[in-house]
């Protein structure tokens, strides 16, 4: 297993991606293209870190499909379960990642992913976010 983990080098312009995708799980339609991205939020729950909690989420992405430019109010932490995916990370060059791999994007990092290949890239996102606040939101 290959993990990735990028930090931000700049507060407006930080580092990594994805599951993006699993952000994405609650985020709404506005992020990504309808029918696109499937979400299933697959548990929630308090965590030791006072106003925080985790969202554990599949997401599956289909062919062609993009998650949109997006942040997130915690950490993300994506294991990419089949397929493969493009990171874009606002101020860094374009990231393949494929099943096997993981990514650890810090709150607040631009970010999206692409499905470049031919199948459905598949993932498991869990983020550490703030309670209360939206999973996802889209990016300026």
């Amino acid at each position: 297993m290959k993990l990735l983990c990028l930090q931000p080098r700049k507060p407006a312009c930080a580092a990594l991606f994805l599951t993006c995708l699993m952000g994405l799980a609650n985020a709404g339609g506005a992020l990504a293209q309808p029918g696109a991205i499937k979400r299933t939020v697959i548990t929630r729950g308090d965590i030791s870190v006072p106003n925080r909690e985790a969202v554990v989420a599949h997401v599956e992405l289909a062919p062609g499909a993009s998650a949109g430019r997006h942040t997130h109010p915690g950490d993300e932490i994506t294991y990419f379960l089949d397929g493969e995916g493009e990171l874009l990370i606002d101020g860094a060059p374009p990231r393949r990642v494929k099943a096997g791999e993981a990514v650890i994007i810090p709150a607040g990092t631009v970010h999206d992913a692409r499905n470049a290949g031919t199948t459905t890239t598949k993932l498991v996102g869990v983020y550490v976010v703030e309670k209360g606040q939206p999973l996802a939101t889209p990016a300026r």
